[in-house]
């Protein structure tokens, strides 16, 4: 399969596009004369960049075997930012998008038994991953919960029609104890969660009893932290290009040294997507992102710059 450099534009032109399920549309997206696609791995996301110029994170949810084509999915919004509503109102297929290289901070691992927690749309980011695990041949099981089977997208994918697979929607299944159906995860067990924030919030809070690192989470939607406020004025020092930039509190380390010069790859601007991950040479980090885990944060090695600040006066970064 091709190659992608963390900074190549990928032109893409839209193959096709069908409904998944009510208010679930599926595109399908190819190089325009049809060459190979980067490779990617189950979790992985791309950063497309619609023709009204907004630029959103979408799951891969096709194949990573077939380099001819990406699939994404995209749910129709109620209160959309201009993502959502302009792919089901005025994308078509023949229409030009361009996206960068596949970034994946939801990669599967392998483990003794993986079980899967998909919340609606969240079953984008989930559904490679069982398709990996299925062929392995290793143990699984799906927890996919929705409002209404009308609108979960895949229920009648191939690889969700065993008894492996539980489907619980609001409109006619009595609510899932997560706790009692996850039941209590071995050391060597993984549990993969996407989808509201809601649910998955639960899921963290009921890791707390489950062995360190068995949870493995993706959000579509930024964490809500209590205590973030605006913070302190700090200092970053970008050890490659020999700037240092002040960080007021209503700024962004982002966006200073975006105004200083320093061109940083970004997409999400809310700690989501992981573009903008950056290397700590010295400081410490407040992180904010919906990213890292808590041994990664705890590591104080990266950070997400366009949400996290410093709990010094002076940050080093390597940029």
């Amino acid at each position: 399969m091709a190659a992608a450099t963390p900074d190549e534009r990928i032109d893409l032109v839209v193959r096709g596009m069908r409904w998944e399920a009510e208010g679930v549309l599926l595109l399908t997206l190819e190089r325009p004369d049809g060459g190979a696609l980067p490779a990617w791995e189950p979790g992985a996301h791309i950063d497309l960049r619609l023709p009204n110029d907004v630029e959103r994170q979408y799951s891969l949810c096709s194949d990573p075997a077939d380099a001819s084509t990406w699939d994404v999915a995209v749910l129709r919004e109620d209160v959309s930012r201009g993502g959502s509503r302009y792919v089901h109102r005025d994308l078509r297929p023949g229409d030009r998008v361009h996206s960068g290289p596949p970034h994946n901070n939801f990669a599967l691992a392998q483990a003794s038994q993986t079980v899967f927690v998909a919340g609606g749309i969240g079953i984008t980011a989930i559904l490679p991953m069982i398709r990996a695990v299925a062929a392995a041949g290793r143990p699984w099981r799906l927890a996919y919960l929705g409002r209404s089977r009308e609108r979960m997208a895949y229920l009648r994918h191939p690889v969700l029609q065993g008894p492996e697979v539980t489907v619980v929607s609001t409109d006619r299944d009595p609510r899932l104890e997560l706790r009692e159906w996850i039941g209590a995860p071995g050391a060597h067990d993984a549990v993969y969660a996407c989808g509201p924030a809601s649910m998955l919030d639960a899921l963290e809070e009921l890791s707390g009893s489950w062995p360190h690192g068995v949870l493995h989470m993706e959000r579509f939607q930024p964490k809500v932290y209590a205590d973030a406020g605006d913070g302190e004025t700090f200092d970053v020092e970008a050890r490659r290009s020999g700037l240092k930039v002040t960080v007021e509190p209503h700024c962004t380390i982002l966006e200073m040294l975006e105004q200083a010069g320093i061109g940083v790859p970004s997409s999400c601007l809310e700690g989501v997507c992981g573009t903008c991950e950056t290397t700590i040479i010295d400081g410490e980090a407040e992180h904010r992102d919906s990213i890292l885990t808590p041994d990664e944060r705890e590591a104080n090695e990266t950070m997400m710059i366009c949400v996290s600040r410093s709990k010094l006066p002076t940050l080093v970064l390597d940029i």
